[in-house]
């Protein structure tokens, strides 16, 4: 399946095989960690990488949105890589998606990218908010701390699980992790990493890759 709603601090969450989180109280699409001009900060450094990452990032969250008849689009942090991604066709595929959503109300929780990077072009009308946003039930955050009063919706961790099968196979994928006080959304970025994550007592893990969204074990 391409969806999996769950429960999570009495509110529904679906969880999506693209990467995502849609709150549909809220009308919500919830991210973490594009990434924006990561490619491109690379290349500036000579490095050889591919093209097109921020217009596979951007055409994937036009997918989504779409989908979802999302109100809000909510960054948790990271949506921009570097200063030096403020490529001028960075940049202006930023607009040009941005005018394709005009009625649309962004929000970034700043991340520890986002510091270095700088706030999103004035033009593209992103609302950025420091870390914690509380908006209730939930504290919305870059980085993965637990809240005094309110469980926690965060990105920054990039988590990953490595699936292992005999003859030493491994399959490693994206994934959510939902614990008692801290929930991880996986980055949605085309160009990121990962950090491997072990099951624990008390933590849901959910796997996503090939179109499809499941618990680990199921």
């Amino acid at each position: 399946m391409d969806e999996l709603a769950i429960g999570y601090a009495g509110e529904t969450l679906l969880l999506l095989a693209d990467k995502a989180v849609y709150w549909p109280r809220r009308q919500a699409l919830l991210v973490a960690d594009l990434h924006i001009g990561k490619a491109a900060s690379y290349r500036a450094q000579h490095q050889p990488v591919p093209h097109g990452t921020t217009q596979a990032t951007l055409a994937r969250l036009d997918a989504l949105l779409a989908a979802h008849g999302c109100s809000t689009l909510i960054v948790l942090g990271d949506f921009l890589h570097a200063r030096s991604a403020r490529a001028p066709a960075t940049l202006a595929a930023l607009q040009a998606w941005r005018e394709r959503h005009s009625a649309l109300q962004i929000v970034l929780v700043r991340g520890n990218h986002d510091r270095h990077a700088g706030d999103p072009p004035a033009q593209l009308a992103i609302t950025v908010h420091e870390e914690p946003w509380l908006l209730e039930p939930f504290a919305l955050c870059h980085e993965p701390d637990p809240h005094a009063t309110h469980p926690v919706l965060a990105g920054h961790v990039h988590p990953a699980y490595v699936l292992r099968g005999r003859g030493r196979q491994r399959l490693r994928m994206p994934c959510f992790v939902f614990g008692p006080q801290v929930a991880l959304l996986p980055a949605f970025g085309e160009f990121t990493g990962g950090w491997n994550v072990q099951a624990e007592a008390g933590t849901r893990l959910y796997l996503a890759g090939a179109g499809q969204v499941w618990p680990l074990g199921a």
